[in-house]
């Protein structure tokens, strides 16, 4: 079953997981602690974030070592990207309301 980025994603406690990973390499006991999830739980979705090449495994001995992998976000970001302008043009198109508003409420509170 291989899921989209966005359906990997769309799981809370992957995000929280994600999240536990953001601060480097953890043993999954490590991730179990961080994300408030039981072991098996945590196993499971650590396997679903490794088959959609978000996260890696190491072995380190008899421990399991998980770490994110930056492909999957930079396909995020390039997805973004394509959506930037548009909501930046927004942003601009407001920016430039409230300016608009803001000289309006000055020119009215001066004296005359």
């Amino acid at each position: 079953m291989q899921l989209d980025v966005f359906q990997t994603l769309a799981d809370p406690t992957r995000r929280r997981i994600v999240e536990a990973l953001r601060h480097g390499e953890q043993q999954v006991g490590d991730v179990v602690a961080s994300a408030g999830v039981h072991q098996s739980g945590v196993s499971r979705h650590l396997r679903i974030l490794t088959e959609a090449g978000f996260v890696t495994m190491r072995p380190d001995g008899q421990r399991r070592l998980y770490a994110l992998r930056p492909g999957p976000f930079k396909e995020l970001e390039a997805w973004v990207d394509q959506y930037r302008t548009l909501w930046e043009a927004r942003l601009d198109r407001f920016g430039a309301a409230l300016e608009s508003r803001q000289r309006r409420t000055r020119a009215r509170s001066k004296p005359q």
